[in-house]
């Protein structure tokens, strides 16, 4: 099959296979405590795409779970019981929705140390003298190396916005692009930001989507291309350093999986909080909406980065406590000292 260039028509040609793949024979499920709960848990059944990745035995779930669920239960209770099964997969994409609180699984980053201050790097690096356009915050580092936040890749990104950054900095000797803290947002934000620095068409990742309801059933991985940046737009071939951590998540996770394979790069900090699945959005009977990983991404290697993106071989480092009171970033000083070597 011919390679796809934009992530956005594999979105769509997914969800469009996704409910071909839903047309075999639907059990109706009644509005109360047990029909919302089988509901929620064969919606996941059949369409969620990391049990075999994460060793979830979903039936054995289902039957641990069941049995907390009665007639006269409240919904409130109902809700808890449902949540608690869907924290069985770990998955911070995983959320079910209701009028009074939404399911989020929060261990995948509680459990680490937050490796992060956005104040420390305003008042110690640029004593607030920083610039900040298109959702990013940049600056010139006192030793010419190029620093670039970009904190949510929900906030959009103009290619203008780009050039001026990159000419901005163009006279440093290397660039540091920090995503810690990055809880993803657009893909196409990622692939604007990437496209700045690729010279040629290049195969970033592949994309599988379920074609039916068994746990094994899977499309064949598809490319996913990323075009260099329009001629006459500013491109950066210096090296370049990506700051990350565990609460670095989903398109942000997918943005390190893709820079640490260019060459020229290298990411230091910690293991990426993962979140590679596209996630997709159904409803049980009474209403609630739950949200879920329902087709998986891999990097240019065809692994999966749904456990997260380990930094370069060497490049592993956490926050000092001690050098955040004096006043200094651990993961960004090795990652200056890195460049200056």
């Amino acid at each position: 099959m011919k390679k796809l260039h934009r992530l956005s028509y594999l979105f769509l040609l997914f969800t469009l296979q996704l409910l071909i793949a839903s047309c075999h024979s639907v059990e109706e499920h009644t509005n109360n405590p047990r029909g919302n709960f089988e509901a929620l848990w064969t919606v996941l059944d059949e369409h969620y795409c990391f049990f075999k990745e994460k060793g979830v035995d979903w039936d054995a779930v289902h039957d641990k779970y069941v049995r907390r669920v009665g007639p006269e239960m409240t919904r409130e209770e109902l809700f808890k019981v449902c949540s608690d099964m869907l924290d069985e997969l770990r998955d911070g994409h995983v959320n079910l929705t209701s009028p009074f609180n939404t399911s989020y699984y929060r261990r995948w980053w509680s459990d680490y140390p937050q490796n992060f201050s956005k104040r420390l790097i305003e008042e110690s690096y640029f004593n607030f003298n920083y610039r900040q356009t298109g959702g990013l915050m940049y600056g010139l580092l006192n030793e010419n190396i190029g620093y670039i936040y970009y904190g949510s890749f929900s906030s959009p990104v103009g290619e203008g916005n780009l050039d001026n950054i990159l000419y901005f900095l163009s006279a440093a000797q290397g660039l540091i692009i920090d995503v810690r803290d990055n809880g993803g947002g657009n893909l196409t934000n990622v692939e604007k930001l990437v496209a700045r620095f690729i010279t040629e068409p290049t195969i970033v990742g592949y994309i599988s989507h379920k074609t039916g309801p068994g746990h094994d059933e899977f499309s064949e991985p598809r490319a996913i291309i990323y075009n260099p940046a329009d001629l006459g737009r500013i491109r950066w071939a210096k090296p370049i350093i990506v700051l990350a951590n565990r609460s670095t998540f989903s398109a942000a996770n997918n943005f390190v999986s893709v820079m640490k394979l260019l060459p020229g790069v290298r990411v230091v900090g910690a293991t990426t909080g993962g979140g590679s699945g596209v996630p997709f959005s159904s409803e049980i009977p009474c209403g609630w909406s739950v949200r879920f990983s329902a087709c998986s991404m891999l990097d240019a290697e065809r692994v999966s980065t749904e456990q997260g993106v380990a930094p370069t071989e060497g490049c592993a480092v956490d926050m000092n406590p001690m050098d955040a009171l004096a006043g200094k970033d651990t993961i960004l000083e090795f990652a200056i000292n890195l460049m200056q070597e």
